[in-house]
């Protein structure tokens, strides 16, 4: 039984064996000449204009981050489904109804909140 894992196994071992490879021979070999331009914020080619750990984003940014999360986990997960939906019948529909009300709460709480509305 285990035999079937075992390509599994020797894969996970070779592959965090070059990621941690990978990390100690940049440590090692990759050049340390640190001055203010490299460790200063990057913002776009600009000069930062605000101390970011003093801050406060506003809740616009996250309400349009679930805006775009609500609708690409809609288009990963209806996308597969619309391929092969024949293949599911009745009981398909109705799971990706459920799916698909699940997210229009979140739109409509996302629309509440004024997620869609551009000042």
């Amino acid at each position: 039984m285990f035999e079937e894992y075992l390509p599994v196994l020797i894969l996970a071992v070779v592959a965090t064996a070059f990621a941690a490879g990978s990390l100690v021979v940049s440590s090692l070999v990759g050049p340390r000449v640190p001055n203010p331009t490299k460790l200063s914020a990057y913002e776009c080619g600009n000069e930062p204009l605000a101390e970011i750990r003093t801050t406060r984003f506003p809740i616009r940014f996250y309400l349009v981050a679930m805006l775009f999360l609500i609708f690409d986990i809609e288009t990963v997960f209806l996308y597969p489904w619309a391929v092969v939906f024949r293949s599911f019948g009745w009981f398909g529909l109705a799971q990706m109804g459920v799916f698909v009300a699940i997210l229009g709460v979140a739109f409509v709480y996302e629309f509440g909140r004024g997620g869609l509305e551009w000042d």
